[in-house]
C-alpha cells in the first residue's frame, strides 16, 4: 500500500485510518436522526401542550386530517404501525371523543375511523403548530436553499427506502 502525505502532515493510509474510526455521530445519518429527533420531540411537547395528544395520537389525528373515514389497517399503514400499536391510542381517542368508529357499509367487517368535531379542531391545532415550526425552520433559508434542501432531502429519502429495502432482503 502506498503513502502520500497531505497538507496536515498525515499519510493517506493515516487520513482512511481515522475516517474508518471516524465517531458515528459525525456520519450523516447519524446528524439526520438528531435533526430529526430534535424536531420530533418539540412537536411531541407542543401537541401535548396545544391538544393533549401523545405521540401517537397526534400521528393518528394528523394522519386522519379533513379526509374521508379510513379503515384501522389503512391508518396504521399512515403512520408506519401495525393494527397492534395503534389500538390502544384510539380506544384512548375514542373515549375522548376525538375519533368516531363506524361500521365500513360495503364490508360491515371492516371498522372506519373519522376525527369528530373535536378531533378536527385538535387537527387544525396541529396544523397550525406544524405551520409555525415549518415556518421557524425556512427563515433561516433562502428560497434557492430552501429548494437545494428539498431535493437533497427527497434524494436521500430515496437512497434511504433503497438501502432499507436493501436490509430487509438480507435479513
Amino acid at each position: 500500500m502506498s503513502q502520500t502525505s497531505g497538507r496536515d502532515g498525515r499519510t493517506s493510509s493515516d487520513a482512511d485510518e481515522s475516517q474508518s474510526l471516524a465517531p458515528i455521530t459525525v456520519m450523516l445519518s447519524s446528524r439526520l436522526m438528531v435533526l430529526a429527533n430534535l424536531l420530533k420531540r418539540g412537536a411531541i411537547l407542543r401537541y401535548k401542550r396545544l391538544a393533549g395528544l401523545s405521540s401517537v395520537e397526534f400521528g393518528l389525528v394528523a394522519s386522519l386530517g379533513r379526509r374521508p373515514p379510513m379503515s384501522v389497517a389503512r391508518l396504521a399503514e399512515a403512520v408506519g404501525q401495525d393494527k397492534g400499536q395503534i389500538s390502544r391510542a384510539l380506544a384512548e381517542l375514542v373515549s375522548r371523543k376525538l375519533i368516531a368508529k363506524s361500521a365500513n357499509p360495503k364490508d360491515s367487517r371492516e371498522v372506519l375511523v373519522s376525527l369528530t368535531a373535536t378531533g378536527l379542531a385538535a387537527h387544525d391545532a396541529i396544523v397550525a403548530g406544524a405551520q409555525e415550526r415549518n415556518r421557524r425552520l425556512r427563515e433561516h433559508l433562502s428560497e434557492a436553499e430552501f429548494e437545494t434542501l428539498l431535493q437533497q432531502v427527497d434524494q436521500l429519502t430515496a437512497i434511504a427506502a433503497e438501502m432499507l429495502e436493501s436490509e430487509k432482503i438480507s435479513r
